[in-house]
């Protein structure tokens, strides 16, 4: 293995092993790089990266307290059906069912990216007599205009998967962004390490970080692993490029403007998630490159997961919705019944808001886990996805990882 990179501090990480042909990472036979190449061995790398023992997350699974029992409405607003899957495949029904369960009766619309929609939503839910809001914004800006709106008609806020920064909600559940950002650097880092690349070239796909803090989370996480490593030169960030909004439309034109700005070389792209992952890796195709690059994604949704059982794709970052759910589903429940969530069992932590000092925020912040080929069992076992939907198509594919 080379010595270009060393593994950043991540709580409870392992010595990294790959397994497969080549420097033990790999799969992709073909692994020509006449048609672009990088800053290191390129015939080396592949995007098939296979970690024994992938980087683990250094947040630590909270206490997710009992759920208990409560009447009343509880509203839930979705952001939209193109930044990614998980709102439609995981959120809305996991939420639906937790809520309904403890007694209570939930309201779960989709914005579809509206932020007047999202508004309107909010207007009527607090209308109808909803007591918890749980809100999963569009954009700061709209999701704390809607705060202040409940917050005057005294219904408690729960800011779900993205804060809110600058508004009033007193709590916020998702999972630990940053670290997130950090599993996709050092994946990324330990996969070109395995292929034995040398000073590699790295373009880095950023989220919506003009609409989403968690977007500026997974990017402050990749570059805290990422830019000691510049420094060093053993490695080369050669282009950045932000996906706007979100918008998977935008994802192709910016990456082949970055690629292009990078004179075709790349080894490494850091995707911020796997619908940006996909369209880079439908330009990586046209260059002849497909399977030849490292790239990173984010959800353990089908099209991500498949990408990385035929070998196009390196990894994912599984956030099991279920916990997230079923903590802001908990949290919900106490808030309606009347209960401090400290006696309903639920630990929170202090968060910060740097845009309003004032804000005082409580968080329920929840771990991450790598996906590579070596694990993807584990997102079929914790029930996000079965078997049958991430193979179809590529059973033969699927197979041969003993996928099941």
């Amino acid at each position: 293995m080379s010595s270009f990179m060393r593994r950043a501090a991540l709580t409870g990480a392992a010595v990294t092993l790959c397994v497969g042909p080549l420097a033990a990472c790999g799969s992709d036979d073909n692994n020509d790089s006449g048609n672009g190449g990088g800053g290191g061995d390129a015939a080396a790398i592949t995007g098939a990266c296979k970690l024994d023992n992938p980087p683990v997350s250094g947040a630590e699974k909270p206490a997710e307290g009992t759920a208990g029992k409560a009447t009343g409405k509880v509203g839930v607003i979705l952001p939209d059906t193109t930044s990614s899957t998980r709102y439609t495949t995981y959120d809305a029904p996991l939420l639906t069912k937790a809520l309904s369960d403890a007694g209570l009766t939930p309201d779960v619309q989709n914005a579809q990216g509206d932020i007047n929609k999202f508004t309107s939503l909010a207007q009527n839910m607090i209308g109808a007599g909803s007591k918890v809001l749980i809100i999963d914004s569009i954009d700061a800006a709209s999701g704390a205009g809607v705060e202040k709106q409940a917050d005057a008609a005294g219904v408690k806020v729960i800011d779900y998967d993205r804060v809110n920064l600058g508004g009033t909600a007193p709590y916020y559940v998702s999972f630990d962004n940053e670290d997130v950002g950090k599993l996709q650097a050092q994946t990324l880092v330990d996969c070109l390490d395995a292929s034995g690349a040398e000073n590699p070239n790295i373009i880095m796909m950023n989220g919506g970080t003009d609409v989403d803090n968690n977007a500026v989370l997974f990017m402050k996480g990749a570059h805290s692993v990422l830019d000691p490593l510049a420094d060093e030169g053993k490695l080369t960030i050669t282009q950045e490029a932000t996906v706007k909004g979100w918008k998977v439309e935008n994802a192709a034109p910016a990456f082949q403007q970055a690629f292009t700005a990078a004179g075709g070389s790349v080894d490494g792209v850091l995707a911020a998630n796997d619908d940006i992952a996909n369209a880079v890796i439908g330009v990586l195709k046209t260059n002849g490159l497909d399977g030849q690059v490292v790239v990173t994604g984010q959800d353990a949704g089908v099209q991500g997961l498949q990408n990385i059982i035929t070998g196009t794709q390196s990894m994912t970052v599984f956030k099991d919705v279920k916990l997230e759910a079923n903590a802001a589903a908990a949290l919900a429940i106490a808030l309606a019944g009347g209960t401090d969530p400290a006696d309903a069992g639920l630990t929170l932590a202090p968060f910060e808001d740097p845009e309003s000092p004032s804000h005082q925020l409580e968080a329920l912040l929840l771990p991450a886990q790598v996906i590579t080929q070596a694990n993807i069992q584990d997102v079929i076992d914790a029930g996000a996805l079965s078997a049958d939907e991430i193979c179809q198509g590529i059973e033969d594919d699927c197979s041969k990882l003993g996928i099941s």
